[in-house]
């Protein structure tokens, strides 16, 4: 299982400094989290022996986090010989802790919900818009006062917002989606609520609830096709955001500047003008055809061409597509599987694979329940201080 620690972009300082005593027991409250989550219960000698930390390390850790409701006891581990004591097992508290999260990835609406600390939602409601109309910062913050209403403070240890677009330090740089440009979110609905506040992309989202409660493993390569088109890549459980936090942002690759049609972006020929969902169903219904299975394989074909350059530069063997029904369907992902199998297989490297995600219309909210329980396991290092 993906070490949660992890599924965030690492940067280094140049320098190695000493480590505080709150950096080191904010480091062990990871590791022991890390081994626990999602669901697999796990005795403190094993924590112990997992993680290379003393078990008086391990037992004054987890009291910490049994205190604040990150984890509890969940029974006792079973004895083939039926000697001795049993050693009693630690697991996720799912239910203590609460996350309030909002997805801003769908045309027209605004999601909020009330998740535990695995990203299932406790309450949820809904902001619809007219078409046309921008979602602003302020309609996000009501959302998050009327959630946040229904819920003991004490108990939210984070707010996490899933955002379509370029994304860095909380603020949202650009999304064509949006029609933003340099909106600080994080700071606007921080300023309201004395609660921590997580930005992250809506498709790095949800390669992270793929990576937990799917099919992944450490290396992948997650893309969302809907009313645009993006990626997420995952190499050795560490998403690659890029320099400039961009890194995924393929919907708007260029692939014929000069005769393509128009992006909202502002160039020609962009991906998502291809085969994004509103411009492959305006071809299909614009072609009169009955049968459009060879619309849906051309695009399939198109996006394994598009990928198969990154495919074969880092070596990935899955590619996990999430999309509407009627387009990431097996006509689709045949084609895409055919035109990978052609243009990345060798005798050095093993096969792609491309498959449909599986988990649900709910995978952004996860997504950035996952992000809000990272930040918080990161920003605090403990109850009580290290001796």
């Amino acid at each position: 299982m993906a070490p949660l620690t992890h599924l965030g972009p690492r940067q280094a300082t140049g320098r190695q400094t000493k480590a505080s005593p709150s950096d080191v027991r904010r480091m062990n409250r990871s590791l022991i989290f890390d081994l626990l989550f999602p669901s697999t219960p796990r005795s403190r000698a094993e924590l112990s022996r997992l993680t290379g930390l003393s078990r008086v390390a391990v037992s004054d850790v987890v009291n910490d986090m049994l205190d604040e409701g990150l984890i509890r006891e969940s029974g006792h581990e079973m004895n083939p010989s039926g000697k001795g004591k049993r050693a009693t097992l630690l697991t996720i508290d799912p239910m203590r802790l609460h996350v309030i999260v909002v997805d801003l990835s769908q045309d027209n609406l605004i999601q909020g919900a009330v998740t535990d600390l695995l990203g299932i939602p406790q309450d949820h409601m809904e902001v619809t818009l007219e078409p046309g109309r921008r979602i602003d910062a302020d309609a996000i913050v009501q959302l998050v006062d009327q959630l946040r209403a229904d819920v003991d403070d004490g108990t939210v240890i984070g707010i996490g917002v899933a955002a379509p677009g370029v994304i860095s330090d909380g603020v949202v740089r650009t999304s064509t989606a949006l029609d933003w440009h340099d909106v600080d979110l994080k700071g606007a609905i921080e300023s309201r609520f004395t609660i921590p506040v997580t930005v992250v992309n809506d498709v790095v989202g949800s390669m992270f609830t793929e990576r937990f409660f799917g099919e992944a493993g450490p290396n992948l390569l997650f893309v969302k096709l809907d009313r645009g088109i993006a990626s997420a890549t995952l190499i050795d459980d560490v998403p690659v955001v890029g320099v400039h936090h961009a890194g995924g942002e393929i919907g708007h690759i260029s692939l014929d500047p000069d005769r393509g049609e128009p992006c909202p972006c502002g160039k020609r020929g962009c991906m998502e003008t291809i085969i994004a969902a509103p411009a492959l169903r305006a071809r299909m219904k614009a072609s009169g055809l009955r049968d459009r299975r060879p619309l849906i394989a051309e695009a399939g074909s198109y996006l394994a061409s598009a990928l198969a350059m990154p495919v074969g530069l880092l070596d990935l063997e899955d590619v996990c597509v999430y999309g509407p029904a009627d387009i990431v369907n097996s006509t689709f992902l045949d084609a895409a599987q055919e035109r990978f199998d052609a243009m990345t297989a060798s005798t050095f490297r093993g096969r792609t694979r491309i498959r449909r995600c599986q988990c649900g219309p709910g995978l952004v909210m996860r997504g950035a329940a996952i992000a809000a329980v990272l930040r918080h396991l990161e920003d605090r290092p403990g109850a009580r201080p290290e001796e």
